[in-house]
């Protein structure tokens, strides 16, 4: 799943030049005035008073509130500490700082290697007025782990319209949420964990806990929802036997679960370690820095450092150098490893293991979804599909190759993401298992390019329909028709999303008039189809897909032209995770995939 979101870099320039992607307000070419502190907003939290603001939907709003003490200098790689009390009332009328990443449409464009800064964990809260004890809704923002922030979210409309109380929070994220070198070890399971930004997450809920009833929340009612990477994160939250407690419910949003091991994240290439795990890190530090000549001689060096000098020499590292020692581009994600299966934060177990038994997971209610074409994010201008003409003209080169292939991959996503941790979860005994298929595709055509096709039900689209925002925000604003249509899937998608916090069942929604979305396997139905009035409505389907059936399908399919491209997808959507089957691959479609080195195909 981490490579195929790292594939996001076709998307800063969508169908325009111009086109940008608005997940952060800071991106926006006119910024807005800072609201005004308001004094009917004073609370009093565990770390000092906060005063907020009145949002423009009705809304309380308090942003920027810290709720760990900033990761910095020692506490940098080390589980977080609760938040120091100040006397003095805090402001929280802006967003915190970002953590940092590289720069991208997310954030600012520069030249800097990095942007963000380390002290940077910080969470955003909404709450209607006089809310007193209302369900919380806890937001864990996507982008591959290695990008974005929580301020790029607003809260307002959900929670005024459903009487929610809504957080975002920040994590640290890529070389300071999720890594390890032996270097780091300090015989403490949490600081040894590599599991960072996990920790964040967890200390976030645990501030909730103490917090928020200040806020109009009820921290006996948390519902933790995520996109994505934040999908993933809420798994995690499922998994973690530190997060027990913290949460009652769960929404996972374009999710999987697939944990690195340690080994992994902290080896050498050759000894199975990632490309970028805490050993090659060092490498490429050594060499950029002109300390060695080459890879093998750092490799070398690195050895014969005494563990002392190698901690410190990555405490003395700056952002900047840390995140130079990649490419930038895109949305600015890099290819770290993460979500690390350490034996104490996260388990040593596969998805299956851990989620087909109520012992190794928090067994909460839980909706898992995807969306009908989510590869189509990361394709839509990829010149291996589509011909593009003075960088504003857009054709697919072969539009029925197009589709299957975002057919497959969607099916392959829906499978490891949906399907099989909903089964698993049952078999766990669990009755409460929802699940959704995202389908709007009704964008228009730009400059005779059809949105609808290339771009259609695709990754991370649903988002502005559960927060309500088009326009400010979360939304490629010029893709959506702003029609009644459009309004009318939102209006349905908030109600399920707030009536699954208040109840841990979406039900029929918070006003009891939406189409009945039964849990997994009831009257043999498995998932609920979101999609408009205008075109097939919301409606429950009993299809199951699993990466088994996804094989048998390629493997029989007959309309393939080209066995490569046959090969290549197998290896795209099942080459990494452990998925790779080389007898599989061998024999597939007959023919087999001999002749095509997996290697040579992106994602493996």
């Amino acid at each position: 799943m981490k490579k195929a979101a790292i594939a996001v870099i076709v998307i800063s320039l969508l169908v325009l030049g111009g086109g940008y992607w608005y997940l952060n307000r800071s991106a926006e070419q006119t910024p807005k005035p800072l609201p005004t502190a308001d004094q009917t907003t004073l609370r009093s939290t565990s770390s000092g008073n906060v005063v907020g603001f009145i949002d423009e939907h009705g809304a309380r709003a308090w942003l920027g509130v810290p709720f760990a003490a900033p990761p910095i200098d020692d506490l940098r790689w080390r589980a977080p500490q609760p938040a120091v009390r100040s006397d003095a009332t805090l402001e929280a009328i802006m967003a915190g700082a970002a953590c940092p990443q590289k720069p991208s449409q997310l954030t600012a464009q520069t030249e800097a290697a990095v942007t963000g800064a380390e002290d940077c964990l910080f969470l955003n809260i909404w709450s209607p007025p006089n809310a007193v004890d209302l369900p919380v809704m806890f937001w864990i923002h996507g982008g591959g782990n290695t990008i974005g922030h929580g301020g790029s979210y607003t809260g307002a409309k959900l929670a005024a319209t459903h009487n929610v109380v809504l957080v975002t929070i920040n994590y640290r994220m890529g070389l300071f949420g999720w890594f390890s070198h032996p270097a780091l070890q300090r015989g403490d399971p949490l600081d040894d964990s590599g599991n960072y930004g996990t920790l964040d997450m967890i200390e976030a809920l645990r501030w909730v806990q103490t917090n928020i009833a200040a806020f109009g929340g009820n921290p006996g009612n948390v519902t933790v929802f995520g996109e994505s990477a934040g999908g993933t994160d809420t798994l995690t939250m499922m998994v973690s036997p530190l997060a027990k407690g913290l949460f009652h419910r769960a929404i996972v949003q374009s999710g999987g679960y697939s944990p690195t091991s340690l080994a992994t994240a902290q080896n050498y290439i050759e000894d199975g370690g990632h490309e970028s795990s805490g050993r090659e890190i060092v490498n490429r530090l050594l060499v950029k820095e002109g300390k060695v000549a080459d890879r093998d001689a750092a490799k070398s060096y690195q050895d014969d450092m005494p563990v002392t000098d190698v901690r410190t020499y990555l405490y003395a590292q700056t952002p900047e150098s840390l995140y130079g020692l990649f490419e930038g581009g895109g949305f600015g994600m890099i290819n770290t490893p993460d979500v690390l299966g350490d034996g104490t934060v996260l388990p040593t177990l596969t998805a299956q293991e851990v989620f087909s038994s109520v012992d190794n997971h928090n067994a909460v209610p839980v909706i898992l979804g995807t969306n009908r074409d989510e590869p189509t994010l990361f394709m839509t201008r990829d010149p291996r599909y589509v011909n593009t003409w003075f960088g504003v003209f857009n054709r697919l080169k072969d539009e029925e190759a197009y589709r299957r292939t975002v057919h497959y991959q969607a099916s392959a996503w829906k499978a490891r993401g949906v399907d099989e941790l909903a089964q698993y979860m049952r078999t766990a005994g669990n009755p409460h298992v929802y699940a959704y298929r995202f389908d709007w595709d009704e964008e228009p055509s730009v400059l005779g390019y059809d949105l609808s096709v290339a771009l259609g039900a695709g990754h991370a689209l649903e988002i502005a329909f559960v927060f309500g925002e088009f326009e400010r925000g979360l939304g490629i604003s010029y893709i959506y028709p702003n029609d009644a249509s459009q309004w009318a899937l939102s209006t349905s998608m908030m109600s399920y999303w707030a009536q699954m916090a208040h109840t841990g069942d979406p039900d029929q929604g918070r006003n009891g008039a939406e189409p009945d979305w039964q849990a997994w396997g009831t009257d043999g139905n498995t998932f609920v189809i979101l999609d408009t009035p205008t075109d097939q409505g919301i409606r429950m389907s009993n299809e199951v897909v699993t990466s088994a059936s996804v094989k048998q399908e390629l493997n029989a399919d007959k309309s393939f032209t080209s066995q490569e491209d046959r090969c290549a997808l197998y290896v795209r959507m099942f080459g990494w995770g452990g998925q790779f089957d080389e007898d599989e691959y061998a024999k597939l479609g007959g023919e087999g995939c001999a002749a095509f080195d997996p290697k040579q195909f992106a994602g493996f």
